[in-house]
């Protein structure tokens, strides 16, 4: 009896495993030609004209600046200079300037990249700072608190010791969410992970994420990358459940590959990155 039992629920969530990948697939579909939900605001392309900008990153990062070359030679080439350097003499106005900082899989060495970056030239000579940590970074084994801590320190004391420049935040991208699967909900059920999409790593990221923006928001700029990149184009988000609780996850018409974006992708999150940049005001 007790193996009928089993049998039989093994067999109603292959079948719903199935039903939920169909209606992906749908999804992905209809929303191949997503555009941002901001469509009614503009870039102020001469207000980035009069900015120099520094943004540290890896792979994420470049999709981003890919987006932005997009959006420049459909509306305004040659308005912003897009430089790879961390050099400041490099750095002019109308300039975004980027640069790869420390390594994947060690987020610890991205904070102290940046602020060496930072303290080799940068500090006080670029308008804006900040960097972004990449999905890599953190996962289900990470202590988001300790972590956050670091950074929080680091960027306070970046702040107090180049107070004419504007240093900036950015969210923790997301993956796209783990697949419901037989596979799946047999090794959760034993105990093991599902690997680089277990929805445990993007709970990690989300509360981050979390950490970051209650200690910024309304206070200094954040570039909220994840809830960007987790929006689709009407407002809804993507999202999935663990343990009863709700968090985000990638979009998944917005990338790939299931974590890096694609030309869709980067072309709704540039869009919202210009913007942001513009907003924040010089000191």
């Amino acid at each position: 009896m007790k193996s009928t039992i089993i049998i039989f629920f093994l067999t109603v969530l292959a079948a719903t495993a199935g039903i939920t990948a169909c209606k992906g697939q749908e999804m992905d579909e209809e929303t191949t030609k997503v555009q941002s939900s901001h469509q009614n605001r503009e870039i102020d392309w001469q207000v980035l004209a009069g900015k120099k900008i520094y943004f540290g990153h890896q792979s994420v990062g470049n999709n981003i600046l890919e987006g932005v070359r997009d959006i420049l030679q459909e509306s305004s080439p040659g308005v912003l200079t897009i430089a790879e350097t961390h050099k400041h003499p490099d750095i002019a106005a109308g300039t975004l300037a980027h640069s790869a900082v420390g390594k994947n899989d060690d987020p610890l060495s991205k904070i102290e990249s940046f602020r060496t970056r930072i303290e080799n030239g940068l500090g006080g000579n670029v308008d804006i700072a900040l960097f972004k940590f990449c999905f890599v970074d953190i996962d289900s084994r990470t202590d988001v608190n300790v972590l956050f801590e670091k950074y929080r320190d680091t960027m306070a004391e970046l702040k107090t010791k180049y107070p004419r420049t504007t240093f900036a935040h950015c969210t923790v991208p997301l993956l796209g969410k783990e697949k419901v699967s037989l596979k799946s909900w047999v090794k959760r059920l034993l105990g093991k992970s599902d690997g680089f999409f277990d929805n445990r790593h993007n709970k990690a990221r989300n509360e981050f994420n979390a950490l970051l923006v209650k200690e910024y928001q309304g206070k200094e700029p954040v570039f909220d990358l994840a809830g960007v990149s987790s929006t689709y184009p009407d407002g809804s988000r993507e999202m999935f459940t663990f343990n009863g609780a709700e968090y985000y996850a990638l979009v998944p018409a917005y990338t790939d590959d299931g974590g890096h974006l694609n030309k869709t992708g980067r072309k709704v999150v540039a869009e919202q990155f210009l913007l942001f940049l513009a907003d924040i005001p010089l000191l």
